[in-house]
Parts: structure tokens; sequence; C-alpha cells
């Protein structure tokens, strides 16, 4: 006989009796939801303004920088065990002296001599500014380590790149390319990419403007017009030059047949001192067109036409604003980025500068 089944009171109540909702009881009343701060109502704050920098104090930020990197680099010389006679120069005092009917820089008593060549370096004697620079770049050199770095002593390697081309025209080597026709080549390639001839694409109609009401490119006609018009009348007569890019063009043209040409000549014909610091100026400016100019503006040579055009000179200050043209167009319209575009300005005008001293001396003809 089977026994009977026990169905328990819980589970008997749950099958009968429908399922009821359970509901939380709370004690405090409800609120409704405050979307909108009490505080802060009204127009938006003033977005914040920078303090004012003072100039020195970027200054003094980079040479707190510089002795930083220099304690730091004198502790691990120290643990290398590396000797610290290099760091000490072996010179107190830098003099100018003429010897020999040229002018010689001297070190105490040790005459400055070619880093490669080991000649005394002699300068002319129509060129004193060129020696007292040279010896204000020695005074500041601190030990015999920096005098190796050229990129700390560059009015010195200026000087010796034209010793060097002075000495390579003197010698005749059949067959051997010369300084000079290496520098001549590779200037020449600036004339068809020259910044001076590369303008902006017309302005449109939302495009920034200067307050004289001018586009970019009507600055860059207006500039290219006046330095191109002196360097076909007076230094290349009968040459035409033409913008290399123009518009929305992409590629470069060359210019017309025997321009080239025209431009090697003159190019050939300068002397050492000449070419050298045009070498040193297309390469700042990465113009040809405004290097020439900047070299009959202050060359002491034949090719030297100082201020014909009656418009003023054609200083660092013009030939760096001449080059730098569409950078500071751009800058005025979205700022300058520190440390990048006021080093490219001080440099470019650094690089002139040195030019200006190794081209230029007392024998420059007046008008």
């Amino acid at each position: 006989m089977r026994p009977a089944t026990r169905i328990s009171l819980r589970t008997f109540s749950r099958a009968i009796l429908p399922p009821t909702r359970s509901r939380s009881i709370h004690a405090t009343a409800s609120q409704a939801a405050n979307v909108a701060s009490v505080l802060g109502t009204g127009p938006p704050p003033e977005p914040p303004t920078p303090a004012a920098r003072n100039i020195n104090e970027r200054i003094e930020r980079r040479r707190k920088q510089a002795d930083l990197l220099k304690q730091a680099k004198e502790i691990r010389s120290s643990k290398d065990g590396k000797s610290t006679t290099v760091r000490r120069r072996f010179w107190k005092d830098v003099s100018v002296k003429e010897v020999d009917g040229s002018l010689q820089i001297h070190l105490d008593a040790r005459p400055l001599r070619h880093p490669q060549t080991k000649e005394i370096i002699q300068l002319p004697l129509s060129k004193p500014n060129l020696a007292f620079a040279l010896a204000l770049e020695w005074d500041t050199v601190a030990s015999a380590e920096q005098a190796t770095k050229q990129h700390l002593i560059p009015l010195t390697s200026l000087v010796c790149r034209a010793i060097d081309i002075e000495r390579d025209d003197a010698v005749e080597s059949p067959g051997k390319t010369k300084i000079r026709d290496d520098i001549t080549t590779n200037v020449l390639r600036y004339l068809d990419t020259d910044s001076l001839l590369c303008w902006a694409p017309p302005a449109g109609e939302y495009d920034f403007r200067n307050q004289a009401g001018e586009s970019l490119r009507d600055v860059q006609k207006r500039t290219t017009d006046e330095i191109v018009s002196f360097m076909t009348t007076h230094v290349w007569p009968g040459v035409t030059l033409q913008p290399v890019l123009d518009g929305d063009a992409i590629m470069p043209k060359k210019q017309a047949e025997g321009v080239r040409e025209v431009v090697q000549g003159w190019v050939s014909g300068l002397t050492a001192w000449e070419i050298a610091g045009l070498e040193r100026a297309v390469l700042a400016g990465k113009s040809l067109i405004a290097a020439a100019r900047f070299i009959t503006e202050w060359s002491e040579g034949p090719v030297s036409k100082p201020n014909l055009s009656g418009d003023g000179h054609f200083g660092v200050e013009e030939a760096a604003k001449t080059v730098s043209l569409e950078v500071d167009w751009q800058a005025s319209q979205w700022g300058e980025v520190e440390d990048t575009h006021d080093v490219n300005n001080e440099d470019v005008r650094r690089q002139l500068g040195s030019v200006v001293l190794l081209v230029s001396g007392t024998g420059k003809r007046e008008t």
C-alpha cells in the first residue's frame, strides 16, 4: 500500500494564492532633482588670460637649464674618470695684431691657426671688423674642448671656408673639381626653387589680409619686384626672372634659356670671400636672388653696388624679413611657436650678420 503524499502548507499557499508585489517603505520625503545649479547662473565667465611674462624669465629659465646640463655632464665625466684638462682654455687674452701686411688673431702669444691645415689665419688689412669679431668669438670660448666644435665657432668656420677657396684657386690641378665649381653648382639649384619666386595663390574672400588690405601674394609680389628689378637692372642686365611657383602649381618651372648661364657666370667671378658669403647667405635664406642682392650691397669688391636704388640699405634686418616673409605672415595670423620661430629668426640674422663681416671692409666703395 503506497503512503500518502504530503504537501507543505507553504508550497500549498504559493500554488493557490497569486503572487503579491513587495513595496519598500521609506521614512524620508521624496524630493525632485534640481538640474540647475543655484550658484553660477548668468553668462559664462571670461576665458583665463595668460599672465604677463617678462622676456628675462625665459632667458633665466634657459640659463638654469644650461647650468643643470653642465653639472650633469661634469658628474658623468667625473664618474668615467675623464681628464679635465680640455675643459680649461690655455689662453688668457685674445688680441688682433698686424703682422706681415695682414691681420692675425693671437691667443696670448700664439697666432690662431686653421684647424685642418694648421696654417696661420691671415685676414686682409681691409677687414678689421672681421678680425675683431673673430677675436671676440675666441674670447668667449670657455675651453679648448669648445674650440673643437664648429657650431660654437661659426665665424671661424666661415673664415676658414673662404681661405680654403682662396688657396684652392691658387693651385693648378687639371682634372680636379675646384671648391668654387662645387659651390656654384649647389647655389644654382636654388634658382629653380627660390623662396622669392614661390608665390601663394590669389587670395580668396576669407583669406587673411594685413592692415593695408594686402594678401600674402600681394606682399610677396611687391617685395620680389623690388629686388628682381634691382638685380636685372644693375647686376644681371637683360635677364628676365619669372616666378617658379605661381597659383596652384605644385611643380616648379625652370627659368628661360640663358638665365642660368648669366647667373652662373656672375657667381663664378666672385672673389673667395664673396662666394663663401654667398654660400652662407643662400643656405640661410633658401634664396639665391636675395643672397646675391645682399652680397652686392655689402661687398667691398667690384660687384659692390650699394644703395643704387635710393631706397635705403638692404641690411640684415631687411634681408631676414625678405627670406622669412611667408613664415612671418603665418606667425602673425596663427601666432609663434616658442623656441622655434624666435630661434629661427635670430639664427637667420646671425648668419646674415656673419656674411656682412666676411664680405665688407674698409675698401668698400661709397656712393
